[in-house]
């Protein structure tokens, strides 16, 4: 059979009030669904959204477990241009909705994403009339009921501050940060690493990592970088938080110095995670890392042509398609069962699952004398056909 290399559906709205427009892309449907979330942010175009689309096939077919009850979907996603900030981007946001409802209705599953929030897109959601975000996926359900209040309340649980579905996905990335250096031989007490972005993403790795032993030596958010190389007290810097994973520099301790926003890349650390925003790292500042580790807690963060020049000279890009795939996954194993709603069973499914999949990406590199991205595509490859075969675009 041929690959299927365009995407099933592209479609681009523009908002009758504002002019501003708003995309879906459908990549790939497993059983007529496809799961990928919703994102807001100035600049956003149908290239991005339909790169992100195909990243969502990928993670899907990732994450393929014959035995498991998460049956894998689609992979879609939705993008919209526009501040999130903006006064006005609330209301587009719903009108967005409103236009995308007989989509999330029968075939597209969304959720937050990069600009929005999981409880911003529910309240938008309810207002354009919609049951739930991802209501597409109820009628593959064993038992609609049960599941959608399993999904609730694991919703509902916090650990130390933060949401369990925040933590989820930050539980994953530090997985992969960890078994990348656990093949490596490297110990985590002295291994260094910085964030860019304290958002849901990176404000949960940041965590997790810290909490493993590592030692945060740089952060960074929309007003530049917090950097020490003694370490960061990521605990503090986490409860200064605003809605936007902006930080209160009032908390800052002596020697905690406040540099450029760029100042993340050229930290002096081993492992750097861009869990921020796409296109992060180009041919312009990758001369500037340091780092041994890239890890891809965003989508899309290191252009390809960046990728090209670290791999040469020996910087390790672990792809956000494996990196960051945990929080779809999450939802999955909760909604459809596989886990329930309990962190410490969340976290554990969790590391097992990310680290199994890293290590085969690894694995499939080093037989393939590939890098880890080619390595996930290859993967990817070879089971697309196998889920198509056995569930059907449509069906």
């Amino acid at each position: 059979m041929t690959p299927v290399t365009a995407p099933l559906m592209s479609l681009v709205w523009t908002d009758h009030v504002t002019g501003r427009q708003g995309f879906l892309v459908v990549d790939r449907l497993v059983r007529g669904v496809a799961s990928g979330g919703l994102r807001m942010r100035p600049g956003c175009t149908l290239e991005e959204v339909t790169g992100l689309a195909r990243g969502m096939t990928m993670k899907e077919a990732l994450h393929y477990n014959p035995e498991g009850r998460y049956i894998p979907l689609g992979g879609a996603k939705g993008g919209i241009d526009c501040d999130p900030q903006d006064p006005g981007a609330y209301a587009l946001l719903v009108r967005y909705l409103r236009a995308m409802r007989p989509y999330v209705e029968s075939s597209w599953t969304t959720g937050e994403d990069l600009g929005l929030t999981q409880d911003l897109v529910d309240r938008a959601a309810a207002e354009a009339g919609l049951v739930s975000s991802v209501q597409a996926v109820y009628p593959l359900l064993d038992d609609e009921t049960a599941a959608r209040r399993r999904l609730a309340d694991a919703f509902a649980v916090e650990v130390d501050g933060i949401g369990l579905d925040e933590l989820a996905g930050g539980c994953g990335v530090a997985e992969s940060v960890l078994t990348a250096l656990d093949r490596a031989g490297v110990p985590y007490p002295g291994t260094r690493f910085a964030v860019q972005g304290l958002g849901t993403m990176g404000g949960a790795t940041a965590r997790f990592l810290a909490r493993a032993g590592l030692t945060a030596v740089a952060v960074a958010d929309v007003k530049g970088t917090i950097a020490n190389p003694a370490g960061l007290d990521v605990e503090a810097l986490l409860r200064a938080r605003d809605a936007y994973g902006t930080v209160d520099r009032a908390v800052l301790r002596p020697g905690d110095v406040e540099l450029p926003g760029d100042a993340w890349l050229s930290a002096d650390a081993e492992v750097l995670v861009p869990a921020a925003v796409s296109y992060a790292i180009d041919t312009g500042n990758e001369h500037l890392v340091t780092a041994r580790w890239i890890v891809e807690a965003a989508n899309m963060p290191v252009l390809p042509e960046a990728e090209a020049r670290l791999t040469a000279r020996g910087v390790t890009v672990l792809p956000d398609v494996v990196v960051n795939s945990g929080t779809n996954a999450w939802w999955w194993w909760t909604l459809f069962g596989d886990i329930g709603p309990d962190a410490d069973e969340a976290f554990a499914h969790t590391r097992r699952s990310m680290r199994a999949l890293v290590e085969l990406m690894l694995d499939r590199a080093e037989s393939d004398g590939t890098t880890p991205r080619a390595a996930a595509h290859a993967l990817v490859t070879d089971r697309l056909p196998v889920i198509a075969e056995r569930f059907g675009w449509y069906r």
